[in-house]
This record gives C-alpha cells, sequence and structure tokens, in this order.
C-alpha cells in the first residue's frame, strides 16, 4: 500500500499495529513467544520508519529504525538485525551521514560473517557504494556495485528471497544502484549505461521508488546538458511525490533543481519551479 498511498494515511494504522504487539508481548511468558513477537515488532518498527523517511519526518524515523534495531537484539535473528541496521544506514547516507552509514553497513556483514546469504550481501553492497557515492569516493563505489553484482550471480532466480528480505535482488537493483550512483557523482556515463538494465525497476507500480529513481536519471540528463529530458523526467517524479505527498521525493526533487545555477533558465525550468512553488510536506 506504500506504493499508492500517502505515509500519513498509513503511519497512523501501522502505529496501532505496533501498539497491539506491545500489548501482547508483554502478556508473553515464555522467551521463545517473546523472540517471535520481537521479531514481528521489527518488522514492523522498520516500516514505522520508512513511512516516516517518506513523510520526510527525519526525527520520527531515527526514533523508528532505533526502536527496529533494539526488537531485532531481542528476537535473536541476526539476519533481521543486519536488515534493519541497513535500512537505517540507507536513511543516513540519504541524509548526508555517510560515515555512520558505512559504519551501520560493516557492523551488518560482521553480524553474519563470511557465510552470508548471497541475497544479504549483494544488498548491502549496493547499499556500500551508493554511501561512497555520496561521499564523491568514484573508485570505492566501483568496487562496490562489482561485489553487489557478484553476488547476484550466486543468487537462484526460482528461491524465494529469505525474510526479512520480501522482493529480489537481481541485476535490475544493481543497475538502479549504479543509476543513483551516478547521479551523486555526477557521472552521466554511469546513469546512460545503467537505463536499459534497470528498465523494469523504472516501469515497476511502486510509483515511489520509480520517481526517485526517475530523478537520479534526471540528473545524469542534466549533468550531460540535456535540460529538456531532464526536466521532463524531474517533472513527472514531481508530480507523483505531491500526488502521493512524499516529503522525500520532493525534497529529492529540490536537490534536483538546486543542480542547476541559471539566470534566465527556459521555460521548461520555470514551469518546473512553478510546481515546486508554495509545496509544504
Amino acid at each position: 500500500m506504500d506504493a499508492t498511498a500517502p505515509a500519513r494515511v498509513l503511519a497512523e494504522a501501522v502505529q496501532g499495529h505496533m501498539r497491539l504487539i506491545q500489548a501482547v508481548t508483554s502478556q508473553a511468558r515464555d522467551r521463545s513467544t517473546r523472540s517471535r513477537l520481537a521479531s514481528v515488532g521489527s518488522e514492523v518498527a522498520g516500516l514505522a520508519g520508512w513511512l516516516s523517511w517518506d513523510m520526510g519526518d527525519h526525527g520520527s524515523a531515527r526514533t523508528w529504525y532505533g526502536a527496529a534495531i533494539k526488537a531485532a537484539r531481542q528476537s535473536a535473528d541476526p539476519l533481521l538485525l543486519a536488515y534493519q541496521q541497513g535500512s537505517l544506514a540507507s536513511f543516513e547516507v540519504d541524509a548526508g551521514n555517510v560515515a555512520q552509514g558505512l559504519s551501520l553497513i560493516h557492523g551488518a556483514r560482521r553480524l553474519l560473517g563470511r557465510d552470508r546469504p548471497a541475497i544479504a550481501a549483494a544488498w548491502l553492497s549496493s547499499l556500500e557504494a551508493v554511501a561512497h557515492a555520496t561521499a564523491g569516493d568514484e573508485r570505492a563505489a566501483e568496487r562496490a556495485l562489482v561485489a553487489s553484482a557478484s553476488e547476484v550471480e550466486r543468487l537462484h532466480s526460482a528461491d524465494p528471497p529469505p525474510w526479512p528480505w520480501v522482493f529480489v535482488f537481481d541485476e535490475r537493483k544493481v543497475a538502479a544502484a549504479r543509476i543513483t550512483c551516478g547521479a551523486r557523482l555526477a557521472r552521466p556515463r554511469w546513469v546512460h549505461s545503467s537505463v536499459e538494465d534497470a528498465s523494469a525497476a523504472l516501469s515497476s507500480g511502486h510509483e515511489k521508488q520509480r520517481a526517485l529513481l526517475a530523478l537520479d536519471v534526471a540528473s545524469g540528463h542534466m549533468a550531460s546538458g540535456h535540460l529538456d529530458a531532464a526536466f521532463t523526467l524531474a517533472t513527472q517524479a514531481l508530480d507523483v511525490g505531491l500526488k502521493l505527498r512524499s516529503g522525500r521525493v520532493v525534497e529529492r526533487a529540490r536537490q534536483f533543481r538546486r543542480g542547476l545555477s541559471m539566470g534566465n533558465p527556459p521555460v521548461i525550468v520555470r514551469d518546473f519551479d512553478e510546481r515546486m512553488h508554495d509545496v509544504y510536506l
């Protein structure tokens, strides 16, 4: 439902679910039941963190992700704990706290050891690539992308992803990460060379994620000097952010616009600015 409904509409129901889990857990007497309920509570808290992030409420997002990590520790499930640490890492990197994000990613790897599932290794390497790209380290980002692609080759497409992963992680996800890296490094070649491989992600049913990726592709076009293509994509993404009241998408659109400094911008840029005017999410 996060793909089609504003996060504010979902947040109250998720928090109510969290209160129910806490009430049931407080009545549980044996350790195994409490551990299972802690796993559920961690997943719900992680969803609450994701929704807060989408609303642009960073303080609440950190609080919820912290609760998700605490509950994951109580569940004694290292895979779940690594997943929640990686989720918080992704948030912190997006907020500009790269050092903290990388520390969380490295800690998640240590939790899982050398026998970690391929999907976990591929996902963590993709997060690491985006972190390095955010810090401007192209070589480190490239190494992490290669590592992620290598782990994907170990995956069997017929196997369902292990919980807490819900969706498969494949070559298209690596291509999408490369697009994001290219946008943050201002390397349009990275963006353009990966668009075809990431086409499924660009046409997926998750509108918010598609909008975020489209803004990265738009950044690649802008770095190449193709303003019409860049702002056509960015305007479509912004419209999705406004329709679904996604603070995260709108803020990413603002970041995209700050990448262009021009005294007398063309009509397509002025139209974009007009859409951004008086937007408060």
